[in-house]
């Protein structure tokens, strides 16, 4: 049972719950399964009406968070989303390995992102009914404001979370562009609204942090505190790989998100889900107060982890533990 705190009991709005769905979102997001599979939508369907859960998709806009702010947070975003990308230029430029590091780098050093890494793109990763042909993914990471985001559920909270939406849409669209103009084909992907690729697993392959027991990642830069974008792209870009920091291992015995969590939504140990034994959050006790609260994000707040210089020295300490055993 978690502790007590401020948010609990949490009581569903009884509209909302009316919209809720016969089916399960852990059923649709292969909770207790052991086979692979590749993963299906449960939600942040780009039309709702394509997913159970599209009601409630729709009573999440319903929800008025009691400032201002959001309806133009969300129209920047959407200009890079209908922003056309340029044409692939029919010649390529050459490079070696440094000088792609160096130049993806650049997006970090002028504050596109504040971090950038590759991987090999993986079929398990895409979602059933989409078809994807590019071999290779670029993930990006943008960091909240710690002093913003440390306030959720407050609104002020989920502003700060669109905020960075709105970066990371910018991030894979300049990634995207740039690569189209070196001569590679390129599309970036980019949240909320789910497209052809799961974020979460290409970031762990790339290196950008850890599943933590919240189902964010962990990273020591940023904790939970940042959001993902990527590009799929046939670019031979060098690939990055899976760092160990030691969130797998902390959040084993930690229980602070699980405490925080008003729904109880986060479980003590790892599951089952498509054949991979990993963290997971319940979804359908966490979707009720994440649409209540227009995003929550309590979880990656109050993540130790998330504290600025926090993971650092957590990450310090682990790998020095690693060292003397």
């Amino acid at each position: 049972m978690a502790r007590d705190n401020p948010h609990r009991p949490f009581t569903p709005d009884p509209a909302q719950m009316a919209l809720q769905p016969d089916v399960s979102g852990n059923e649709i997001n292969g909770l207790g399964e052991d086979e692979p599979r590749r993963p299906r939508l449960v939600y942040w369907a780009p039309n709702p009406d394509d997913i159970p859960h599209g009601q409630m998709q729709r009573w999440f806009y319903t929800v008025d968070p009691g400032i201002g702010g959001y309806d133009e947070e969300r129209q920047k975003r959407m200009v890079y989303l209908k922003t056309p990308l340029p044409d692939v230029a029919r010649d390529r430029r050459a490079r070696t390995e440094a000088e792609w590091r160096a130049d993806l780098n650049r997006f970090v050093t002028q504050g596109t992102c504040e971090r950038i890494a590759a991987a090999d793109l993986q079929p398990e990763w895409v979602f059933e009914g989409h078809a994807v042909t590019e071999p290779r993914v670029v993930v990006m990471a943008v960091q909240h404001d710690y002093g913003e985001i440390s306030a959720a559920p407050a609104a002020t909270a989920g502003l700060e979370v669109m905020r960075q939406y709105t970066r990371a849409a910018a991030a894979a669209w300049h990634v995207a562009a740039w690569l189209r103009e070196q001569g590679w084909h390129a599309r970036p992907i980019t949240g909320p609204m789910a497209g052809a690729l799961a974020l979460i697993p290409a970031a762990i392959a790339a290196g950008i942090g850890e599943l933590g027991k919240h189902g964010s990642l962990i990273t020591p830069e940023f904790g939970s505190s940042f959001r993902l974008s990527a590009v799929m792209t046939d670019a031979p870009v060098p690939l990055d790989g899976p760092q160990v920091h030691g969130a797998d291992d902390f959040c084993t015995a930690c229980r602070i998100c699980e405490d925080a969590c008003p729904p109880e939504a986060i479980g003590p140990v790892k599951q089952t889900v498509r054949g991979v034994d990993k963290w997971y959050v319940d979804f359908d006790r966490c979707l009720p107060f994440f649409n209540q609260t227009q995003g929550c994000a309590i979880c990656i707040a109050v993540c130790p982890w998330s504290r600025p210089g926090v993971g650092l020295n957590l990450a310090t300490k682990y790998a020095r533990r690693t060292a003397r055993d």
